[in-house]
């Protein structure tokens, strides 16, 4: 019987070489990737001669990013974009480089170190929310200064003060940029003057002057702090007894500060919207909040006592993941999958979006907010595979324990102090830039609750 290829799978018809599909992937890259769906589990597309399969099935993922996790790369012009703005950070380095620099990372990141840190989270959401007037507020620029503030402090032991909406700022431009810079085939000079190169300069310097000097004063200094860039500085390889270099401890701290604040912000905000949508479970969530901590501020060891309030989170991460389709990958080598054999240099893409809401892993309303999926009922096991918010495989998100501390407080902490109501009828609609944000905003209207 002949072996089934990816010449076999299914697909649309293909014109004028896939540029049409590009372009459209450009305006709306989730309404593309949607489209290929009922075609099937493993589905092809070729783009100027560059041959995909988009990835719908929880178990053939698996066997592709966690069996054959040593036949992929990473994207090369993913790769590219974020270089650029990130360094040779543990997000885009491949090979030996990355394999030492996960390995040197991990230690950083444990929950263990991460708890750590839950005092610096709280102090600076606490500043953040004790200065918020209720009313309607716009939720974007609140969470994100607030989410910048946390890197800034477990980054440097320091509030980012006047610099917090100019940074988030920046980010949010060079987040834009990246997803626009991705469907050409190179990045053009930045000094070029064309549409968005200056708005890149511009916040591609904020970002490195703010880094920059943190790093700079605390070389020049004696003093030994507890945070992360302390962890940075100090850590050693296990096997080499090598440290960073002083660029490697550098591109940590920018994707550290540029991703891990983002896409923090962006699940927050998402989960902030349905619960203002959903007052039964904001109720619920808040009753779990006060029956726990009785007013006062939580701590790491709270975390695993507010379930509810986690399954909130999860859910919104579920229906909103913030990286809504992660980075594609390309085979090295040929593998076969479901029967399937797919050759070398063949793009894998996967998409959480889709595969957070197919019902059939989802059978229970899936569409709908329902964050009792996640509180461990056994007759409704998730599938592997199927919720990967933070990815999945050797290279899932190194920060996840960091993330997840840092929204459960944050959400608890919003939750003391307000009640959240929708501002508009109309729901938000996604768009994607890196993260899944509400396009045109989130603003909701808060309602402080009595001392």
């Amino acid at each position: 019987m002949k072996a089934t290829t990816l010449n076999d799978l299914p697909s649309h018809p293909d014109r004028w070489w896939g540029l049409p599909v590009l372009a459209a992937m450009r305006r709306d890259y989730l309404a593309v990737i949607t489209a290929q769906r009922p075609l099937g589990d493993l589905v092809r597309q070729q783009i100027l001669g560059e041959r995909g399969v988009d990835v719908f099935d929880p178990e053939l993922l698996r066997a592709i990013l966690v069996d054959h996790a040593d036949a992929l790369v990473r994207w090369q012009r993913g790769v590219e974009v974020f270089a650029e703005l990130m360094g040779q950070s543990v997000l885009v380095t491949e090979g030996a480089t990355w394999q030492r620099q996960r390995r040197m990372l991990m230690q950083a990141f444990t929950p263990k170190r991460v708890a750590g840190y839950a005092a610096l989270m709280t102090e600076a959401a606490t500043a953040a929310l004790d200065g918020v007037a209720e009313g309607e507020v716009a939720m974007d620029p609140l969470f994100s200064r607030l989410t910048m503030d946390v890197i800034s402090r477990t980054l440097f032991s320091t509030p980012i003060g006047s610099d917090t909406a100019a940074a988030a700022n920046a980010v949010q431009v060079l987040s834009e940029t990246a997803l626009r810079e991705m469907f050409w085939p190179t990045t053009l000079p930045d000094w070029l003057p064309l549409p968005g190169k200056a708005a890149k300069r511009r916040a591609s310097r904020l970002l490195n002057a703010l880094l920059a000097g943190h790093i700079d004063a605390r070389r020049a200094s004696s003093e030994i702090k507890p945070d992360l860039l302390g962890m940075l500085m100090a850590l050693r390889d296990e096997v080499s007894g090598e440290a960073l270099s002083p660029q490697e401890v550098y591109d940590q701290c920018m994707v550290s500060f540029q991703a891990g604040h983002e896409t923090s912000a962006t699940a927050l905000l998402w989960w902030s919207w349905l619960l203002a949508a959903h007052p039964e479970a904001q109720a619920q969530a808040r009753a779990e909040v006060d029956a726990v901590l009785s007013g006062r501020t939580p701590t790491a060891d709270d975390a695993s006592a507010l379930p509810y309030l986690s399954a909130t989170l999860k859910e919104a991460m579920r229906l909103y993941p913030p990286i809504a389709a992660m980075l594609t990958r390309r085979l090295t080598r040929d593998i076969t999958v479901g029967g399937v054999h797919l050759p070398a240099r063949t793009l894998v893409r996967v998409t959480p979006w889709l595969l957070h809401r197919d019902p059939r892993w989802w059978p229970d309303a899936p569409l709908q907010f329902k964050p009792e999926r996640f509180l461990g009922d056994p007759a409704h096991a998730i599938p592997r595979g199927a919720y990967i918010p933070f990815g999945l495989g050797p290279r899932v998100c190194l920060g996840q324990h960091f993330a997840t501390l840092e929204m459960t407080l944050i959400a608890a902490l919003l939750l003391q102090r307000f009640e959240l109501s929708p501002a508009s009828a109309e729901p938000p609609r996604p768009r994607m830039a890196v993260t899944l944000r509400p396009d045109g905003g989130l603003t909701l209207r808060l309602t402080r609750r009595p001392a």
